[in-house]
């Protein structure tokens, strides 16, 4: 989770989709605690795309990860050339 704390990240919900439609996204990171509604359609996205998916046990360790205030349900880690 170490490189969700760089630049080339996106958090929340939306954001994530976004960047695993356009395939910017290198992997996803998951809350467990998340509503699984609300992630569900991000988990299956990325099976369908082949982009890896990590489980965090909660929102605010992957907020914590990601460097921000409020707790998040999905993160991705995107490419290197993303920018």
């Amino acid at each position: 989770m170490e490189k969700l704390s760089t630049r080339l990240r996106v958090a929340g919900i939306k954001q994530t989709r976004t960047a695993v439609e356009a395939g910017r996204a290198d992997a996803v990171y998951i809350a467990e605690d998340a509503e699984p509604s609300a992630v569900d359609g991000i988990a299956a996205l990325c099976r369908e795309k082949g982009i890896e998916v990590i489980y965090v046990p909660t929102r605010r360790e992957l907020a914590k990860a990601c460097r921000i205030d409020v707790p998040c349900a999905a993160a991705a880690r995107l490419s290197e050339t993303a920018e």
